[in-house]
């Protein structure tokens, strides 16, 4: 309640006009993200006296195991496996859209949505419905000020109240080619070689086959010829988060095609530039070049990813912020995603040290920091200790709950990748680091039985555990705000999944 009243508060005071767009949530009411995010309290609990990131690797795999084990700070561990059975996509798609028409039934809702749809003009056809997100359980609206205090104060249930930021396109900066690349590294770029992906590719024989990867960024240059037929399903959005009917792959900056690239790019510049060649894309377009996006076109693409089932969901995006208390505009969604069985990946931001940027700085997004090929951190990645002061989903006892991020960090310097017209770049940022790790979850997936022996939030966290548990110590003793836990290792990431049964 405390919380719902600053927020409206903050947004009032911040406003520019009389009318906001902002993206109102309400509480979730499936059991399952409440259940998961307990357990994630008492792991990061647990981890911040880890001091190697072994420490967070999950337990070996039982057919019957334990409903939890304790002493670890393995988020899949503590879990357990033996907690309920998954909900299937529809079940949980239901329940998500249950509260936002619960919402809609409010009277001032009503007004709101009816004025939204009118028409611009007598002749003009109706406005594209708002949009309507079931994965956080969460609706776009354009209140009068006097609209969203009448609104909190009716409805105090409301879970949170946030404006649909304006997301800018993230900052890159081209680089010149590595001569390490030039003159000793002939297959590959040298994030595929440093973190161990050529050397998975030969040990295990896998480069992705049977995986997709969800990306929602500036778009993707479908003709590209290192992307040739890995575009296996596209959409774009709107700033409301209305999807546009007809749309066909295209990039409408260079950003997005570049990170598709370093997932699942081929080899006609004659080097390797995808961490997994033989996995497909769901893409979506949800920043339009220099224009930038807003949350509620990202919202909308996560709902889509989830419903194209997607394995892994790649977000080279965000926007900054300065405080230390986390935003809830992507919790709930990120939950959901999880559910399924999904990763987020998200990038922690290009703003420097004691910065982040959101979603990457959720506590339960897989956040990416960015080094370069001497393994050291690029001066503008981010990372910091982030705090949650209240939430529906942390036991109380661990609130208020301090947290570090990144989570680790991969190859994001000089990083040589695709852009449109067939050409390619060699580009900076935690934005070029992140595909690197969605790209690893690919092969770690395609290498081993994950998808078979476990689902829903038990795969999604065995998954980040395996990843983020297996990487090399570099920085400070266990997890801290340059590397995370350290640096991506695909091979051992694979190996150690192998060895614990999968």
């Amino acid at each position: 309640m405390k919380s719902l009243q600053r927020q409206t508060q903050r947004i009032l005071d911040e406003a520019k006009s009389d009318e906001i767009e902002v993206i109102v949530q309400m509480p979730s009411q499936r059991v399952e993200p409440l259940r998961l995010a307990r357990a994630a309290g008492e792991a990061l609990a647990r981890r911040r006296l880890s001091l190697s990131p072994r420490d967070v690797l999950p337990e070996p795999y039982k057919a019957s195991p334990p409903r939890a084990q304790t002493e670890t700070a393995s988020m899949h561990a503590l879990m357990g496996r033996a907690a309920a059975e998954a909900l299937g996509l529809a079940q949980i798609q239901k329940i998500g859209s249950s509260p936002i028409k619960a919402l809609e039934r409010n009277s001032i809702v009503q007004t709101v949505l009816s004025r939204m749809t009118q028409p611009a003009t007598k002749s003009g056809g109706p406005k594209p419905r708002p949009g309507r997100f079931w994965t956080s359980s969460s609706i776009l609206l354009s209140l009068k000020k006097d609209e969203l205090k009448n609104l909190t104060d009716e409805l105090p249930n409301i879970q949170s109240v946030s404006p649909n930021r304006r997301l800018v396109l993230p900052p890159t900066k081209e680089s010149k080619p590595l001569a390490l690349e030039q003159s000793e590294l002939l297959v590959s770029t040298w994030g595929l070689e440093y973190s161990e992906a050529l050397a998975a590719w030969g040990a295990f024989g896998t480069r992705g086959k049977g995986v997709t990867i969800g990306l929602l960024d500036t778009g993707v240059d479908d003709t590209h010829p290192d992307l040739a037929d890995r575009i296996a399903k596209w959409a774009e959005f709107d700033g409301k988060g209305a999807r546009i009917d007809g749309s066909k792959p295209h990039d409408s900056d260079e950003h997005g095609t570049h990170c598709a690239g370093t997932l699942v790019g081929g080899r006609t510049s004659g080097r390797c530039i995808g961490m997994a060649p033989e996995a497909k894309l769901a893409a979506a377009l949800v920043l339009n070049g220099e224009h930038g996006g807003t949350d509620a076109q990202v919202l909308a693409g996560i709902d889509w990813i989830v419903e194209s089932k997607a394995d892994v969901l790649s977000l080279s995006l965000g926007g900054l912020v300065m405080d230390v208390e986390t935003p809830s505009t992507y919790t709930e969604a990120i939950l959901t995603c999880l559910e399924v069985g999904v990763p987020v990946v998200a990038a922690i931001g290009n703003e420097g040290h004691q910065t982040t940027g959101s979603p990457g700085n959720d506590l339960f997004a897989l956040s990416v920091g960015a080094i370069d090929h001497q393994g050291r951190v690029a001066g503008f990645s981010g990372g910091r200790t982030q705090i949650i002061r209240e939430s529906e989903y942390i036991a109380a006892k661990y609130l208020p709950l301090a947290y570090s991020k990144p989570d680790l960090s991969a190859p994001g310097v000089a990083v040589l990748s695709s852009v449109p017209d067939g050409k390619w770049k060699s580009l900076n940022g935690t934005s070029m680091a992140t595909p690197h790790v969605a790209g690893a979850i690919a092969l770690l997936l395609s290498a081993t039985s994950i998808r078979e022996k476990e689902e829903g939030t038990r795969r999604a966290f065995v998954i980040q555990d395996l990843i983020t548990g297996s990487v090399d110590d570099a920085g400070e003793s266990g997890q801290d705000h340059r590397y995370g836990f350290g640096t991506l290792n695909v091979l051992r990431a694979i190996d150690v999944a192998r060895q614990r049964g999968y």
